[in-house]
């Protein structure tokens, strides 16, 4: 037993120590550019530290920014594990929104007990239907998931935008003047405050939907982990011909881990509107979670507990850059940081192809047929 807790430990080591030193390498080669703009890296990553995580009011704020990161991505982690690349987790989180705005309207007079599982359900079968549409196609035609949903994340841009003018907007349902944004959920729609249930958060705007989202990160771990519809997800990914072999339906596994994959995102967008925005904004761009949902899976190994972790990161850096532009510091810094640690990431994979490198980088261990990451 003690071996085996102790190859455990040993393998979740071997499987997050190229991450933990691309971060590092990532702050040491952002001090240069800091350096270069004339400022002290030193005073830099204090800020950067301190506007994210000194006092409760910012952590709450880290931690908001941090919520729908998780959400999208585990989006991101769950459709790799089964080999495929959702790069439309920004299209099922818009189309998530669009769905909780519209559950919320049509059922408004229902209690908050009732409204608010109704509304974030609806958010996560949007997004897993408009993901289920890349899945079939994938399954059923072959045709490459990362075109189609290229196409659908601008796709629901534009339709969201078309419902907020027409049938969602105030003007249309309530008899205002025309708004740049959908009608507005009302107080039993939404999510709690933090900062009303623990009043340690002083200002923050942190909602109940942290819960919602650390809770959905377990519920994947156990899902991929602990469950035959995750094992035969996890084979498919790993080889879908020798699944095949083994009676595993490649089409179907496919359809569902896409499916789950547009839900996780769509409760991005839920848990966004019901628990900060309460309405949807008419924007000529997207939000961002999604593709920054691709970083949080890639750093976080595709493993729904890296996720977690990662998105963290990611919310500390989105968080922490306001002070860091007062203390006179580029918010362009932190682009850049973030996409050091995305390409030593990347820099990994091509260690597959030199195996002398890559013994270096990693213990040599025993094979599995489908490993833990």
């Amino acid at each position: 037993m003690e071996k085996t807790t102790e190859s455990r430990w040993a393998q979740l080591w071997d499987n997050f120590k190229f991450p933990l030193l691309s971060i590092f390498l990532a702050f040491l080669i952002g001090s240069i550019f800091i350096i270069l703009t004339g400022n002290n890296p030193f005073v830099a990553y204090y800020a950067l530290i301190s506007g994210s995580m000194f006092g409760m009011s910012r952590i709450g704020e880290t931690l908001l920014k941090t919520t729908p990161l998780i959400f999208t991505g585990l989006s991101i982690a769950f459709a790799f594990r089964c080999g495929l690349f959702n790069i439309g987790a920004e299209g099922q989180f818009v189309i998530g929104t669009l769905f909780t705005v519209t559950a919320g309207y049509i059922f408004r007079d229902l209690p908050a007990p009732l409204l608010i599982p109704i509304i974030l359900t609806a958010g996560a079968l949007g997004g897993g239907l408009w993901a289920a549409i890349p899945g079939v196609l994938k399954a059923k035609l072959g045709v490459h998931e990362v075109i189609v949903t290229i196409m659908l994340n601008y796709t629901a841009l534009f339709l969201t935008n078309f419902f907020i003018r027409t049938s969602l907007n105030p003007s249309t349902l309530q008899g205002d003047v025309q708004k740049a944004h959908s009608v507005i959920l009302g107080e039993n729609a939404r999510l709690s405050n933090m900062s009303d249930l623990m009043p340690i958060f002083g200002s923050s705007s942190l909602h109940t939907g942290i819960f919602i989202a650390v809770a959905a990160a377990f519920v994947m771990w156990f899902l991929l982990y602990k469950t035959t519809m995750g094992y035969e997800i996890r084979s498919v990914g790993s080889n879908p011909f020798a699944s095949e072999y083994g009676g595993i339906s490649i089409s179907k596994n496919i359809i569902k881990a896409m499916f789950i994959s547009g839900m996780l995102s769509g409760l991005a967008g839920a848990t966004l509107v019901s628990g900060l925005t309460f309405k949807i904004d008419q924007a000529p761009a997207s939000a961002g979670y999604g593709f920054t949902g691709i970083a949080v899976a890639l750093v976080g190994k595709n493993h729904p507990l890296g996720v977690l972790a990662s998105a963290l990161l990611f919310g500390i850096l989105a968080n922490g850059e306001r002070k860091m532009q007062i203390a006179g510091i580029p918010k362009e810094v932190v682009g850049i940081i973030q996409g050091i640690i995305i390409i030593f990431i990347a820099g990994e994979a091509i260690l597959q192809y030199f195996p002398d490198l890559k013994k270096k980088f990693r213990r040599k261990g025993p094979k599995t047929e489908v490993a833990e990451k």
